[in-house]
């Protein structure tokens, strides 16, 4: 069920755009001549105002609301980006941009599908390996990735891959066709390579998860309900939700997805902030097979294919479980009309267990709080995998984004009977290459206002000797990141590394500054692909877990603004050059983390859930445990 919310008048400067303002936006452009009936409109998403504009709104302030909208004006690669007020429908700049590709779009792609089944070379291919009929065969674009091939120059390209459907409702990912790839020229509209390395036996199995073909299903699981009988205790005005001492806001983005904006902490009757932002910034999925069929994969699914535009719409009882409230989202398609991806945000409380308990023996008491979180999630389909992305929050002010991976793995046929090195065997005759997931998270801290210094605290030994006569001693290593060259940092599970965001200008009542740690609650590797390979200059965000800058309201994404095709070297790297000091700043988090993917048979055919993620905690940010006033659960048993 959708629980109801509430509504307030007027806009916040932090509202998703309507459906009304994103036709509004376009259709301005075009009136004002920058685009014809050929241009291709890539986004059209809100002009997020700076800091400073939304601290000093103030209910029923006029808003003057804007939008950035980009678009391919023809087969070139040249870019049209435009900021439209959507208030009072003027173009306020345009300005190009050369040399840059836009994040793959459906309509290329889908020309690609459309077209590469009627090319000769491809038909022959297909008949090389016994497939007659070319409608049989999926076909999967892929990002091209940045080689320095003579046929990625002035292009925007995709690579394609194939697999054998006896059926619509098959695992295509079952049966790769094994040695063949297409390369398709989406500004063209036309493909301008098929390369072939041999072929290889198809894999025998159809790789079924339907019910229909597993056989027989558990029948012993009993129901599991939910039920809250006086509703949830969350309210929700348009896009702010408020929920015991939390408040944010909640918007969307067709790159990142789910953003969370102005959350902050009520506490002795004053809101106190927290996160001025937060969100997934990019993410990388790196091959470590170097084969000409897979060497070249490493996917960037939020600048290259757009993880808010692959959301899913979620069911109750399916996706979500207990009482919902869904946030539908609003995007722009490629001619710039307004599409609903209805119920992409889901929202709710879980249980979470015991959040405190003591059991005094000698004044026979006995208290126990129970935790609960507050549940904000989307889940992105990108080609085979599934990403499930659920930020919690806690009674105890504790934040935390955990990514759930499942889906399908990526695979490869393989000659029978024989051992890939780069890869794990995962049925008879199927495989599937080593890989990674590397997300990046933007976290533009505010800690109780914006001038904030980012430490590294770990655990040092004392060597024994007079200080440490048993040789049991071990004190807190505090190094203060005064640059952003300091502050490119990995973690070290080995001296429990972490580290914390702490505002100067704030004490707490024992004159400590107020803080928040940033803690690795799992794994968290970084790129193993060489310093050298295209990938590494590509993603270079993920070649540190930590980095640090000053705020710009410009610096978003962690590959920069345009990862496809990219040669390298833009985003974290480039802006980060300068070295800029960061101590005592308003500054942004970036924190790089991820999977490291041996695939394993349980991953087939479709695989259970891998976790990853991490926890933004308080420490020293409240003068004691925030949590003692959530009262004792009134049930028979625990009075």
């Amino acid at each position: 069920m959708t629980a109801p919310s509430g509504t307030v008048s007027g806009s916040h400067p932090l509202d998703s755009l309507s459906g009304d303002e994103i036709r509004r936006a376009a259709d301005a452009l075009r009136a004002s001549g920058q685009l014809d009936g050929h241009a291709r409109i890539i986004h059209v998403v809100l002009d997020e105002p700076d800091k400073e504009s939304v601290k000093a709104y103030r209910p029923g302030t006029p808003v003057d609301r804007q939008a950035r909208v980009l678009a391919v004006p023809g087969a070139s690669l040249d870019l049209l980006e435009a900021v439209v007020s959507v208030t009072t429908g003027e173009v306020r700049s345009v300005r190009t941009i050369e040399g840059m590709r836009p994040a793959l779009t459906f309509g290329e792609s889908l020309d690609a599908i459309l077209k590469l089944p009627k090319h000769p070379e491809w038909q022959a291919a297909l008949r090389r390996r016994g497939i007659e009929d070319p409608a049989r065969v999926q076909i999967d674009p892929w990002p091209a990735g940045s080689f320095g091939l003579d046929l990625e120059d002035g292009r925007r390209i995709s690579r394609c891959i194939a697999y054998l459907r006896e059926s619509p409702t098959d695992n295509g990912y079952a049966r790769p066709i094994e040695g063949l790839i297409a390369f398709f020229d989406g500004g063209a509209g036309e493909v301008i390579e098929v390369q072939d390395y041999g072929e290889v036996p198809l894999p025998p199995e159809r790789g079924s998860y339907l019910p229909a073909d597993v056989g027989a299903m558990r029948d012993d699981l009993r129901p599991l309900d939910i039920v809250q009988p006086d509703g949830p205790s969350f309210v929700v005005e348009r896009n702010l939700v408020r929920w015991q001492r939390w408040s944010f806001r909640v918007g969307f983005d067709p790159y990142e997805g789910l953003i969370l904006h102005t959350i902050g902490y009520e506490d002795a009757g004053r809101v106190r902030p927290i996160l001025h932002r937060a969100s997934i910034s990019e993410m990388v999925v790196p091959y470590g097979d170097p084969g000409q069929m897979h060497g070249w994969k490493n996917a960037f699914d939020a600048g290259e294919w757009g993880l808010g535009r692959m959301a899913n719409s979620l069911s109750l009882g399916c996706d979500c479980l207990g009482v919902i409230h869904y946030f539908d989202v609003v995007l722009a398609n490629e001619q710039g009309e307004p599409y609903t991806i209805a119920n992409a945000i889901c929202m709710h409380e879980e249980d979470y267990g015991i959040l405190w308990k003591h059991h005094d023996m000698h004044g026979d008491t006995n208290e126990v709080r129970r935790s609960r979180r507050l549940v904000v999630s989307f889940i992105a389909t990108v080609g085979n995998y599934d990403y499930g992305f659920y930020w919690y929050f806690y009674l105890d002010g504790n934040i935390q984004l955990e990514i759930k991976l499942t889906g399908i793995v990526s695979t490869m046929a393989i000659e029978p009977g024989t051992t890939p090195t780069f890869a794990n065997v995962i049925a008879p005759g199927l495989a599937a290459p080593h890989h990674q997931h590397l997300f990046n998270a933007r976290l533009d801290f505010d800690v109780d206002g914006t001038t904030n210094t980012v430490c590294q605290v770990e655990a040092e030994r004392v060597p024994t000797g007079s200080e440490n006569p048993l040789g049991n001693a071990f004190r807190q290593k505090v190094t203060v990141l005064a640059t952003e060259s300091d502050a490119q940092r990995e973690t070290n599970a080995a001296s429990s590394r972490h580290w914390r965001i702490v505002n100067p200008e704030r004490l707490n009542r024992l004159g400590s500054p107020i803080g928040y740690k940033l803690v690795p609650t799992m794994s968290t590797p970084t790129l193993l692909a060489q310093p050298e390979a295209s990938v590494a200059q590509r993603a270079s965000f993920a070649q540190h877990n930590l980095w640090v800058t000053p705020y710009a309201q410009d610096e978003r994404h962690a590959a920069g603004e345009y990862p496809n095709q990219h040669a390298g070297g833009d985003g974290l790297p480039r802006w980060t050059a300068a070295n800029r000091p960061i101590a005592e700043r308003d500054v942004v988090v970036w924190y790089s983390f991820g999977v490291t993917h041996f695939v394993r048979p349980e991953d087939w055919p479709v695989m259970p859930v891998e976790y990853t993620g991490f926890l933004v905690s308080p420490f020293g940010f409240f003068d004691r445990n925030p949590a003692l006033d959530v009262p004792p659960p009134h049930t028979e048993h625990c009075e």
